[in-house]
């Protein structure tokens, strides 16, 4: 069995969940697997392991789980995104459309410092709108995005385009 077959069979399929027609990839019982869960996190950081990386920043809230390990693994640190009104310091925000609205998702003001070398990493990349807001104000403080790295992508809802970059890794395409 590869390594990515070992993971596939540790993400449950949801069919209507949050809402009818949406079929949700549960990673809970990969979470429980402490095999798996090593494993998703190495593959994770795999790509990045020579990119000289200075912070992983984590996208709310599976990124929360994902990233604190694989930045050990790439020796740095971690900073938390999250949405608006969620983080107890000063921030910096930035916007994003969503379907009906708009959304913001924040950092700590000194989460960042120009410079650096980010690493964006979350659990899932959908339509991309979250992940394009995270790099937008990753790079307005002054850093620089490196890669982008998520354990499953929905190909076909192309979030990988909106990104506008070749350095997205997805250790599992559905």
């Amino acid at each position: 069995m590869s390594r990515e077959e070992l993971l596939r069979k540790r993400i449950r399929d949801v069919p209507d969940f949050p809402e009818p027609g949406i079929v949700f990839k549960d990673i809970t019982p990969l979470l429980q697997d402490r095999e798996a869960l090593e494993l998703a996190c190495e593959l994770l950081a795999e790509p990045y392991v020579d990119a000289r990386v200075d912070l992983v920043v984590g996208i709310e809230s599976r990124g929360f789980i994902f990233g604190p390990p694989v930045a050990l693994r790439l020796g740095a640190g971690f900073a938390p995104v999250r949405k608006q009104g969620k983080l107890p310091w000063r921030t910096v925000q930035q916007s994003y459309a969503l379907e009906y609205g708009e959304d913001v998702v924040e950092l700590h003001e000194d989460a960042v410092t120009p410079g650096q070398r980010v690493l964006i990493v979350d659990d899932l990349i959908a339509t991309g709108g979250t992940a394009v807001a995270t790099a937008q104000l990753v790079r307005k403080m002054g850093a620089l995005v490196i890669g982008k790295s998520f354990l499953i992508e929905l190909g076909a809802l192309n979030g990988r385009g909106k990104l506008h970059t070749s350095d997205v890794h997805a250790v599992l395409t559905y």
